[in-house]
């Protein structure tokens, strides 16, 4: 796709929409199906979630990025969005259609993974991951740490990308960071909504949220950042 001629900004919001929802479906939907066969092994459940996330992610970048970029994510949209000249026509408000595309994608991912598994389509996670738990102690600082750092290298890495490699190296970013980060590399606002609404291997319990975006918006500018201490690609 030529860059003076992007295709419409409606074709651009069903990517975005349709794009998120097939990652979070896939990320969910991975997580059931792992975790109904992997007998309670832990780590073979993770495997298998983070391989499925991998391919998807790879599709999903080559098929729908020469529509909308990809993006998936509010943390990039917002980078993205901050590196536009401002004299560019309505870029918040793009940017703002963008995530609310990417927040709607993400709850109806979850909802079609539950379909498909014959789940109740509403659910609250119960898996917490940092904030204060049931006796009232407070936990969990390393995964906000975490956040932050899969976070700031995934922008990192889809700004330092070289043309035509972007797909390829985020695969094997998240890929890799399921298993370095402790919180296994959400990396993703509208991923912690849709997993919020699966009580699943995949899932975030809502009180464990508000912490993961927080670290995830200070490791995106972290990685923004990061990635102008270098000659641009």
């Amino acid at each position: 796709m030529s860059a003076t001629r992007p295709a419409p900004l409606r074709q651009q919001l069903l990517a975005e929409l349709v794009g998120t929802a097939a990652l979070l479906c896939a990320v969910v939907g991975s997580g059931l199906m792992a975790e109904a066969l992997s007998g309670g092994n832990t780590g073979l459940a993770l495997l298998a979630n983070t391989l499925a996330t991998v391919f998807a992610l790879y599709v999903l970048i080559e098929t729908l990025g020469p529509v909308s970029g990809a993006h998936f994510n509010p943390v990039v949209t917002l980078v993205l969005w901050s590196k536009q000249p401002q004299a560019s026509e309505k870029p918040h408000t793009t940017a703002l259609l963008f995530i609310a595309c990417q927040l709607l994608g993400a709850v109806l991912g979850a909802w079609l993974a539950h379909a498909m598994f014959d789940q109740p389509l509403w659910q609250l996670s119960q898996k917490l991951r940092g904030g204060w738990d049931a006796a009232g102690q407070f936990q969990g600082v390393g995964q906000w740490l975490a956040e932050g750092v899969a976070t700031a290298g995934l922008v990192f890495t889809i700004l330092r990308a070289p043309p035509g490699k972007a797909s390829a190296l985020v695969a094997c970013y998240i890929g890799a960071a399921y298993w370095f980060t402790a919180s296994t590399s959400f990396a993703n606002p509208a991923a912690v909504l849709g997993r919020m609404l699966s009580d699943s291997f995949a899932g975030i319990a809502p009180a464990s949220a508000p912490g993961f975006v927080v670290a995830q918006l200070l490791g995106g500018w972290l990685g923004l950042r990061l990635s102008g201490c270098f000659r641009p690609t």
